[in-house]
């Protein structure tokens, strides 16, 4: 199995969070010409309850296997129902996988919380992306489909961590014929001291992003001259705007960079926040 051959992952565990995960992983699956493995882990109960649990785990498969052949005919699918606990089963799956998606919530979900502590402890974790499928869209926005949202949005730092998000987003906006591809980079007048900028003066800073943005997708553009990119240095922290973007995009696309720890999790402060308020599907990008 070659990497362009690794499945899409769809974690299901019969929730309503859990279908719509699975709606979207057989559609970006069969987007990419991927196989499918949907996947329902049984978390340790005791040997008493492993029976039962393996016949709901497989009743639930089922149910799921035909949802996906109904929304995509022809599509490779496979399943399966490890017994580990939930996170830490995706994590160890996600090593052959080319993407794992999990909703945003789950059975047991507490409602106070907008993301999931399993779909949080992935997406910090995993070592392939991990797309959260949000469903905090409006009526309205939730009627449209994933083709009449055709912006993908990238959040982009200004360092050798953005190479592996830009390449998720320029796929990702490659398999969506006519997508924009929109790449939002956060800036400070300290983070362009850092970087040697422009100390005192936010004009010439804000063109400095701009050419840091140009330089760091300079090459991609070559590669992908059928993607449309519209660059977006926001000074401040990025956040806001990919939140606010979330609701009118196909696909959110961030970098989990070094620097959450703090949080408890492997997410940076950008990560997490938009991770936890977005309104639509995030991809977190291992960097």
């Amino acid at each position: 199995m070659t990497a362009d051959d690794l499945p899409v992952i769809a974690a299901v565990d019969g929730s309503a969070h859990g279908w719509e995960a699975l709606d979207w992983a057989v559609d970006e699956a069969a987007r990419r010409g991927l196989p499918l493995l949907i996947v329902r882990v049984r978390p340790p109960t005791g040997r008493a309850g492993e029976e039962a649990g393996l016949r709901e785990a497989e009743e639930l498969l089922a149910q799921a296997e035909l949802r996906a052949s109904r929304l995509a005919s022809g599509l490779p699918t496979s399943t399966l129902a490890p017994l580990d606990f939930p996170s830490a089963a995706l994590v160890s799956l996600s090593r052959d996988a080319s993407m794992v998606v999990v909703g945003s919530r789950g059975l047991g979900g507490f409602r106070s919380l907008m993301v999931g502590s399993n779909s949080l402890a992935t997406a910090s974790m995993a070592r392939c992306p991990v797309v959260v499928v949000h469903t905090g869209r409006s009526d309205e926005s939730e009627a449209e489909t994933a083709d009449s949202l055709p912006d993908v949005v990238a959040g982009v730092a200004a360092d050798e961590s953005s190479g592996a998000v830009l390449d998720f987003a320029f796929e990702a906006a490659v398999s969506r014929p006519g997508a924009r591809l929109r790449l939002v980079h956060g800036w400070t007048m300290f983070s362009s001291m850092l970087s040697g900028g422009p100390l005192f003066d936010s004009e010439a800073a804000a063109d400095s992003a701009e050419r840091t943005l140009a330089e760091l997708t300079a090459g991609r553009r070559e590669r992908y001259p059928q993607v449309d990119v519209v660059r977006e240095p926001v000074r401040g922290s990025a956040s806001r705007t990919l939140v606010t973007a979330s609701a009118t995009s196909a696909l959110t696309v961030i970098g989990r960079r070094k620097g959450g720890e703090s949080l408890g999790l492997g997410l940076s402060p950008v990560a997490q926040t938009t991770v936890t308020h977005a309104l639509g599907p995030v991809a977190v990008v291992p960097t």
